[in-house]
Protein backbone atom coordinates (compact mmCIF):
# COMPACT_ATOMS: atom_id res chain seq x y z
CA UNK A 1 0.00 0.00 0.00
CA UNK A 2 0.94 3.64 -0.42
CA UNK A 3 1.50 5.78 2.07
CA UNK A 4 -1.90 7.88 0.91
CA UNK A 5 -3.54 4.54 0.78
CA UNK A 6 -2.93 3.74 4.03
CA UNK A 7 -4.30 7.19 5.31
CA UNK A 8 -6.76 6.76 3.10
CA UNK A 9 -8.03 3.06 5.24
CA UNK A 10 -7.57 5.06 8.41
CA UNK A 11 -10.00 7.19 7.35
CA UNK A 12 -12.41 4.28 6.93
CA UNK A 13 -11.67 3.12 10.34
CA UNK A 14 -11.73 6.34 12.18
CA UNK A 15 -15.17 6.93 10.75
CA UNK A 16 -16.12 3.37 12.46
CA UNK A 17 -14.81 4.61 15.55
CA UNK A 18 -16.29 7.90 15.98
CA UNK A 19 -19.54 6.19 15.19
CA UNK A 20 -19.56 3.59 18.03
CA UNK A 21 -17.21 0.50 17.24
CA UNK A 22 -14.34 0.17 19.71
CA UNK A 23 -10.85 0.77 18.13
CA UNK A 24 -9.33 -2.18 18.54
CA UNK A 25 -12.28 -4.07 16.94
CA UNK A 26 -12.25 -1.50 13.90
CA UNK A 27 -8.96 -2.05 13.13
CA UNK A 28 -9.62 -6.32 13.50
CA UNK A 29 -12.67 -5.99 11.13
CA UNK A 30 -10.93 -3.65 8.55
CA UNK A 31 -7.89 -6.01 8.33
CA UNK A 32 -10.14 -9.25 7.92
CA UNK A 33 -11.90 -7.41 4.46
CA UNK A 34 -8.79 -6.58 3.41
CA UNK A 35 -6.37 -9.27 3.10
CA UNK A 36 -4.22 -7.74 0.81
CA UNK A 37 -2.82 -5.26 3.49
CA UNK A 38 0.52 -6.43 5.21
CA UNK A 39 1.96 -6.71 8.37
CA UNK A 40 3.62 -3.03 7.52
CA UNK A 41 0.78 -1.77 5.92
CA UNK A 42 -1.38 -2.82 9.13
CA UNK A 43 1.05 -1.25 11.76
CA UNK A 44 0.92 2.26 9.87
CA UNK A 45 -2.69 2.42 9.50
CA UNK A 46 -2.85 1.38 13.43
CA UNK A 47 -0.56 4.03 14.09
CA UNK A 48 -2.81 6.70 11.78
CA UNK A 49 -5.55 5.64 13.78
CA UNK A 50 -4.02 5.80 16.83
CA UNK A 51 -2.62 9.35 16.50
CA UNK A 52 -5.68 10.60 15.54
CA UNK A 53 -7.39 9.31 18.57
CA UNK A 54 -4.57 11.06 20.69
CA UNK A 55 -4.95 14.24 19.18
CA UNK A 56 -8.70 14.18 19.00
CA UNK A 57 -9.59 17.77 19.52
CA UNK A 58 -6.72 19.41 17.94
CA UNK A 59 -7.01 17.35 14.81
CA UNK A 60 -10.54 18.69 14.60
CA UNK A 61 -9.25 22.09 15.56
CA UNK A 62 -6.54 22.09 13.14
CA UNK A 63 -8.63 20.97 10.10
CA UNK A 64 -10.84 24.19 10.58
CA UNK A 65 -14.05 22.09 10.07
CA UNK A 66 -17.26 21.81 12.98
CA UNK A 67 -18.04 18.08 12.12
CA UNK A 68 -15.85 15.08 13.08
CA UNK A 69 -15.45 12.92 11.18
CA UNK A 70 -12.08 10.58 9.56
CA UNK A 71 -10.96 12.81 7.08
CA UNK A 72 -11.41 15.68 8.92
CA UNK A 73 -9.16 14.32 11.49
CA UNK A 74 -6.95 13.03 9.23
CA UNK A 75 -6.75 16.41 7.77
CA UNK A 76 -6.09 18.26 10.64
CA UNK A 77 -3.23 15.62 12.45
CA UNK A 78 -1.08 16.02 9.05
CA UNK A 79 -1.68 19.83 9.36
CA UNK A 80 -0.08 19.68 12.78
CA UNK A 81 2.19 17.85 11.75
CA UNK A 82 3.43 20.75 9.25
CA UNK A 83 2.61 18.07 6.57
CA UNK A 84 -0.01 19.54 2.87
CA UNK A 85 -3.01 17.74 3.32
CA UNK A 86 -3.84 18.77 -0.20
CA UNK A 87 -0.90 16.71 -1.28
CA UNK A 88 -1.98 13.59 0.78
CA UNK A 89 -6.00 14.05 -0.36
CA UNK A 90 -5.20 14.10 -4.34
CA UNK A 91 -7.55 11.56 -5.66
CA UNK A 92 -4.39 10.08 -7.72
CA UNK A 93 -3.83 6.70 -7.43
CA UNK A 94 -4.78 4.75 -4.03
CA UNK A 95 -4.60 8.08 -2.19
CA UNK A 96 -8.25 9.50 -0.83
CA UNK A 97 -10.80 11.46 -2.54
CA UNK A 98 -8.85 15.09 -3.24
CA UNK A 99 -10.10 18.20 -0.50
CA UNK A 100 -13.16 19.49 -1.20
CA UNK A 101 -13.72 23.57 -1.57
CA UNK A 102 -15.57 23.38 2.04
CA UNK A 103 -12.71 21.47 3.01
CA UNK A 104 -9.74 23.52 1.67
CA UNK A 105 -11.49 26.52 2.48
CA UNK A 106 -11.94 25.49 6.18
CA UNK A 107 -8.03 24.31 6.30
CA UNK A 108 -6.84 27.80 5.37
CA UNK A 109 -9.51 29.90 7.85
CA UNK A 110 -8.37 27.28 10.99
CA UNK A 111 -5.58 28.21 13.52
CA UNK A 112 -2.43 27.82 13.74
CA UNK A 113 -1.27 25.21 16.44
CA UNK A 114 0.14 27.82 18.24
CA UNK A 115 -2.40 30.00 18.51
CA UNK A 116 -5.35 27.23 19.85
CA UNK A 117 -6.55 27.23 23.84
CA UNK A 118 -4.96 25.16 26.29
CA UNK A 119 -7.17 22.38 26.56
CA UNK A 120 -7.53 21.88 22.98
CA UNK A 121 -3.59 21.61 22.06
CA UNK A 122 -2.86 19.42 24.69
CA UNK A 123 -6.72 17.41 23.97
CA UNK A 124 -8.20 17.24 27.34
CA UNK A 125 -11.58 17.48 27.91
CA UNK A 126 -12.44 20.72 29.56
CA UNK A 127 -14.34 18.63 32.18
CA UNK A 128 -11.21 17.12 33.33
CA UNK A 129 -8.87 20.47 32.80
CA UNK A 130 -9.41 21.66 36.04
CA UNK A 131 -8.70 18.29 38.24
CA UNK A 132 -5.66 17.29 35.92
CA UNK A 133 -4.25 20.85 36.84
CA UNK A 134 -5.14 20.68 40.40
CA UNK A 135 -3.33 16.96 40.50
CA UNK A 136 -0.40 18.01 38.49
CA UNK A 137 0.09 21.04 39.22
CA UNK A 138 3.80 22.56 37.51
CA UNK A 139 3.92 18.98 35.61
CA UNK A 140 0.38 19.65 34.01
CA UNK A 141 1.15 20.69 30.41
CA UNK A 142 4.23 18.43 30.20
CA UNK A 143 2.00 14.96 31.04
CA UNK A 144 -0.57 15.62 29.13
CA UNK A 145 1.62 16.74 26.18
CA UNK A 146 3.20 13.41 26.48
CA UNK A 147 -0.21 11.79 26.59
CA UNK A 148 -0.25 13.25 22.70
CA UNK A 149 2.29 10.72 21.75
CA UNK A 150 2.81 6.90 21.50
CA UNK A 151 3.85 5.00 25.14
CA UNK A 152 7.62 2.97 24.76
CA UNK A 153 7.14 -0.04 25.08
CA UNK A 154 8.91 -1.67 28.21
CA UNK A 155 9.49 -4.97 29.77
CA UNK A 156 10.21 -6.91 33.18
CA UNK A 157 13.08 -9.06 33.26
CA UNK A 158 12.29 -12.10 34.95
CA UNK A 159 14.41 -11.71 38.15
CA UNK A 160 14.70 -15.60 38.73
CA UNK A 161 15.66 -16.48 35.65
CA UNK A 162 18.14 -13.47 34.45
CA UNK A 163 19.98 -10.52 35.14
CA UNK A 164 19.35 -7.29 33.30
CA UNK A 165 22.48 -7.10 31.75
CA UNK A 166 22.30 -10.68 30.60
CA UNK A 167 18.64 -10.30 29.43
CA UNK A 168 19.59 -7.45 27.34
CA UNK A 169 22.55 -9.71 25.35
CA UNK A 170 19.89 -12.59 24.50
CA UNK A 171 17.33 -9.96 23.27
CA UNK A 172 20.25 -8.48 21.35
CA UNK A 173 20.88 -11.35 19.74
CA UNK A 174 17.36 -11.75 18.59
CA UNK A 175 17.36 -8.11 17.72
CA UNK A 176 15.81 -6.34 19.71
CA UNK A 177 17.67 -3.67 21.19
CA UNK A 178 16.68 -2.18 24.73
CA UNK A 179 17.96 0.68 27.36
CA UNK A 180 17.89 0.40 31.19
CA UNK A 181 15.58 2.00 33.11
CA UNK A 182 16.72 4.13 36.04
CA UNK A 183 12.68 4.05 37.06
CA UNK A 184 12.48 0.14 38.19
CA UNK A 185 15.85 -2.23 38.57
CA UNK A 186 14.60 -4.94 36.36
CA UNK A 187 12.85 -2.33 33.50
CA UNK A 188 14.04 -2.35 29.91
CA UNK A 189 12.86 0.42 27.29
CA UNK A 190 12.58 -1.21 23.81
CA UNK A 191 14.05 0.95 21.56
CA UNK A 192 14.58 -1.19 18.62
CA UNK A 193 12.76 -4.90 17.27
CA UNK A 194 9.35 -4.53 19.13
CA UNK A 195 7.91 -6.47 16.23
CA UNK A 196 10.50 -9.22 17.15
CA UNK A 197 9.55 -9.47 21.36
CA UNK A 198 5.89 -11.94 20.90
CA UNK A 199 7.66 -14.36 19.18
CA UNK A 200 11.22 -14.16 20.75
CA UNK A 201 12.88 -16.96 22.60
CA UNK A 202 12.98 -14.56 25.82
CA UNK A 203 9.87 -13.87 25.49
CA UNK A 204 8.17 -17.44 24.75
CA UNK A 205 11.00 -18.46 27.82
CA UNK A 206 9.86 -16.46 30.16
CA UNK A 207 12.72 -14.14 30.51
CA UNK A 208 11.08 -11.14 30.03
CA UNK A 209 7.41 -10.03 30.00
CA UNK A 210 5.68 -6.88 28.60
CA UNK A 211 4.55 -4.78 31.17
CA UNK A 212 4.87 -0.46 31.48
CA UNK A 213 7.35 0.81 33.70
CA UNK A 214 5.22 2.50 36.25
CA UNK A 215 3.48 -0.49 37.76
CA UNK A 216 6.73 -2.12 37.67
CA UNK A 217 8.27 0.60 39.64
CA UNK A 218 5.33 0.26 41.60
CA UNK A 219 5.85 -3.28 42.89
CA UNK A 220 8.89 -3.12 43.87
CA UNK A 221 8.04 -0.74 46.18
CA UNK A 222 5.37 -3.24 47.94
CA UNK A 223 6.51 -4.56 51.40
CA UNK A 224 7.06 -8.30 49.89
CA UNK A 225 8.96 -10.73 52.49
CA UNK A 226 10.14 -14.83 51.53
CA UNK A 227 7.39 -16.64 52.37
CA UNK A 228 4.28 -14.36 52.38
CA UNK A 229 1.15 -15.45 51.21
CA UNK A 230 -0.17 -12.63 48.79
CA UNK A 231 -3.31 -12.15 46.64
CA UNK A 232 -3.68 -10.47 43.58
CA UNK A 233 -7.29 -9.55 44.06
CA UNK A 234 -8.07 -7.87 40.92
CA UNK A 235 -5.68 -9.79 38.62
CA UNK A 236 -6.39 -9.48 34.98
CA UNK A 237 -3.72 -10.94 32.93
CA UNK A 238 -1.90 -11.12 36.33
CA UNK A 239 1.21 -9.02 35.30
CA UNK A 240 1.26 -7.69 38.88
CA UNK A 241 1.11 -11.32 40.56
CA UNK A 242 4.11 -12.09 38.35
CA UNK A 243 6.06 -9.41 39.20
CA UNK A 244 5.69 -9.57 42.42
CA UNK A 245 6.49 -13.73 42.09
CA UNK A 246 9.75 -12.69 40.01
CA UNK A 247 11.24 -10.96 43.34
CA UNK A 248 10.96 -13.52 46.52
CA UNK A 249 9.85 -16.64 46.95
CA UNK A 250 5.84 -16.82 48.62
CA UNK A 251 2.61 -18.10 48.16
CA UNK A 252 0.62 -16.40 45.57
CA UNK A 253 -3.17 -16.55 44.34
CA UNK A 254 -5.15 -14.88 41.97
CA UNK A 255 -8.90 -13.37 41.63
CA UNK A 256 -10.57 -11.46 39.41
CA UNK A 257 -14.52 -10.85 40.00
CA UNK A 258 -14.82 -11.78 35.72
CA UNK A 259 -12.15 -15.38 35.68
CA UNK A 260 -12.29 -14.76 32.20
CA UNK A 261 -9.27 -12.23 32.18
CA UNK A 262 -7.32 -14.67 33.68
CA UNK A 263 -7.67 -16.83 31.34
CA UNK A 264 -4.08 -16.42 29.85
CA UNK A 265 -2.55 -16.26 33.44
CA UNK A 266 -1.67 -20.10 33.43
CA UNK A 267 0.31 -19.70 30.40
CA UNK A 268 2.42 -16.45 31.54
CA UNK A 269 3.11 -18.75 34.68
CA UNK A 270 3.87 -21.64 33.32
CA UNK A 271 6.78 -19.08 30.87
CA UNK A 272 7.88 -17.76 34.14
CA UNK A 273 7.91 -21.10 36.67
CA UNK A 274 5.71 -19.27 38.89
CA UNK A 275 3.01 -21.32 40.47
CA UNK A 276 -0.12 -19.41 41.07
CA UNK A 277 -3.60 -20.09 42.54
CA UNK A 278 -6.76 -18.80 40.68
CA UNK A 279 -9.47 -18.18 43.73
CA UNK A 280 -13.02 -18.25 41.65
CA UNK A 281 -15.33 -15.55 42.87
CA UNK A 282 -16.92 -16.51 46.40
CA UNK A 283 -13.85 -18.78 47.32
CA UNK A 284 -11.63 -15.80 48.29
CA UNK A 285 -12.61 -15.69 52.11
CA UNK A 286 -11.68 -19.20 52.23
CA UNK A 287 -8.61 -18.99 51.27
CA UNK A 288 -7.73 -15.87 53.52
CA UNK A 289 -5.94 -14.43 55.47
CA UNK A 290 -3.56 -12.79 53.34
CA UNK A 291 -0.22 -11.22 54.35
CA UNK A 292 -0.64 -8.63 51.51
CA UNK A 293 -3.73 -8.10 49.27
CA UNK A 294 -2.88 -5.72 46.13
CA UNK A 295 -6.59 -4.39 44.71
CA UNK A 296 -5.60 -2.60 41.33
CA UNK A 297 -9.01 -1.74 40.84
CA UNK A 298 -11.08 -0.28 37.80
CA UNK A 299 -10.49 3.09 37.20
CA UNK A 300 -10.50 5.93 34.95
CA UNK A 301 -7.13 4.98 32.88
CA UNK A 302 -6.28 8.43 32.88
CA UNK A 303 -2.80 7.44 33.14
CA UNK A 304 -2.85 5.29 30.38
CA UNK A 305 -4.23 7.76 27.74
CA UNK A 306 -1.25 6.96 25.00
CA UNK A 307 -2.51 2.96 25.04
CA UNK A 308 -6.10 3.71 25.06
CA UNK A 309 -6.91 7.38 23.95
CA UNK A 310 -10.40 6.25 23.09
CA UNK A 311 -10.91 6.49 26.76
CA UNK A 312 -10.07 9.96 27.12
CA UNK A 313 -13.47 11.36 24.61
CA UNK A 314 -15.73 8.58 26.60
CA UNK A 315 -15.04 9.15 30.00
CA UNK A 316 -18.22 11.03 31.61
CA UNK A 317 -18.95 12.58 35.22
CA UNK A 318 -21.27 9.78 35.43
CA UNK A 319 -19.04 7.11 34.35
CA UNK A 320 -16.42 8.42 36.83
CA UNK A 321 -19.22 8.48 39.59
CA UNK A 322 -19.64 5.06 38.70
CA UNK A 323 -15.92 4.03 39.05
CA UNK A 324 -15.59 5.58 42.65
CA UNK A 325 -18.21 3.05 43.79
CA UNK A 326 -16.87 0.45 42.72
CA UNK A 327 -13.66 1.52 44.07
CA UNK A 328 -14.70 1.80 47.26
CA UNK A 329 -16.34 -1.32 47.79
CA UNK A 330 -13.59 -3.20 46.04
CA UNK A 331 -11.12 -1.54 48.91
CA UNK A 332 -13.30 -2.40 51.86
CA UNK A 333 -13.70 -6.41 50.42
CA UNK A 334 -10.45 -6.40 50.21
CA UNK A 335 -9.28 -5.09 53.21
CA UNK A 336 -11.61 -7.89 55.03
CA UNK A 337 -9.53 -10.34 53.54
CA UNK A 338 -6.27 -8.71 55.29
CA UNK A 339 -4.49 -10.49 58.05
CA UNK A 340 -3.32 -9.25 61.10
CA UNK A 341 -0.59 -6.63 60.72
CA UNK A 342 -0.69 -7.08 56.89
CA UNK A 343 -0.72 -4.53 53.85
CA UNK A 344 -3.58 -3.56 51.78
CA UNK A 345 -2.21 -2.28 48.17
CA UNK A 346 -4.50 0.51 46.03
CA UNK A 347 -3.26 0.66 42.80
CA UNK A 348 -4.77 2.80 40.05
CA UNK A 349 -3.78 3.92 36.83
CA UNK A 350 -5.41 7.00 36.98
CA UNK A 351 -4.02 10.91 37.76
CA UNK A 352 -7.14 12.06 39.17
CA UNK A 353 -7.37 12.83 42.76
CA UNK A 354 -10.95 11.66 43.41
CA UNK A 355 -9.48 7.96 42.41
CA UNK A 356 -6.44 8.20 44.69
CA UNK A 357 -5.53 9.98 47.37
CA UNK A 358 -9.57 11.14 48.23
CA UNK A 359 -10.43 7.74 48.04
CA UNK A 360 -7.75 6.18 49.99
CA UNK A 361 -8.59 9.16 52.52
CA UNK A 362 -12.27 8.31 52.84
CA UNK A 363 -11.17 4.36 53.54
CA UNK A 364 -9.45 5.41 56.13
CA UNK A 365 -12.16 7.41 57.58
CA UNK A 366 -14.36 4.41 57.48
CA UNK A 367 -11.62 2.04 58.61
CA UNK A 368 -10.31 2.87 61.94
CA UNK A 369 -8.02 -0.35 61.40
CA UNK A 370 -6.07 0.57 58.67
CA UNK A 371 -3.38 3.19 58.42
CA UNK A 372 -0.82 4.98 55.31
CA UNK A 373 2.08 3.31 55.31
CA UNK A 374 3.05 5.75 52.33
CA UNK A 375 1.36 7.01 48.93
CA UNK A 376 3.46 7.55 45.33
CA UNK A 377 2.42 8.38 42.23
CA UNK A 378 4.27 7.77 38.91
CA UNK A 379 3.81 10.29 35.62
CA UNK A 380 4.21 10.86 32.26
CA UNK A 381 7.22 12.76 32.34
CA UNK A 382 8.55 9.93 34.16
CA UNK A 383 8.52 7.59 31.32
CA UNK A 384 5.57 4.76 32.11
CA UNK A 385 1.59 5.46 32.25
CA UNK A 386 -0.40 7.50 35.07
CA UNK A 387 -0.08 5.62 37.98
CA UNK A 388 -0.68 5.23 42.05
CA UNK A 389 -0.08 2.89 44.97
CA UNK A 390 -0.96 3.59 48.12
CA UNK A 391 0.31 0.80 50.97
CA UNK A 392 -2.29 0.66 53.69
CA UNK A 393 -0.89 -1.37 57.05
CA UNK A 394 -3.52 -3.37 59.50
CA UNK A 395 -2.41 -1.63 62.95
Amino acid sequence: MTPEARIGSAVEILDRVIAGEPAERALTNWARGHRFAGSRDRAAIRDHVYDALRRRRSALALSGQAEEGGRALMIGLLAGEGADPAAVFSGQGYAPAPLSAAEAQALAAAPAPADLPEAVALDVPDWLAGPLKRRLGADYARAMAVMRSRAPVFLRVNAQRAGREDAQAALAAEGIVTRASPQAKFALEVVEGASRIRNSASYLDGLVEVQDLSPQAAVERLPLKPGQRVLDYCAGGGGKVLAMAAQVPGTWFAHDADPRRMTDLPARAARAGVTVRQLAPGSVAAAGPFDLVLADVPCSGTGTWRRTPEAKWTLTPARLRTLLHTQAAILDAAAALVGPKGTLAYMTCSLLDDENGAQVAAFLDRSPGFGLEFEQCYGPPDGGDGFHLSCLKRL
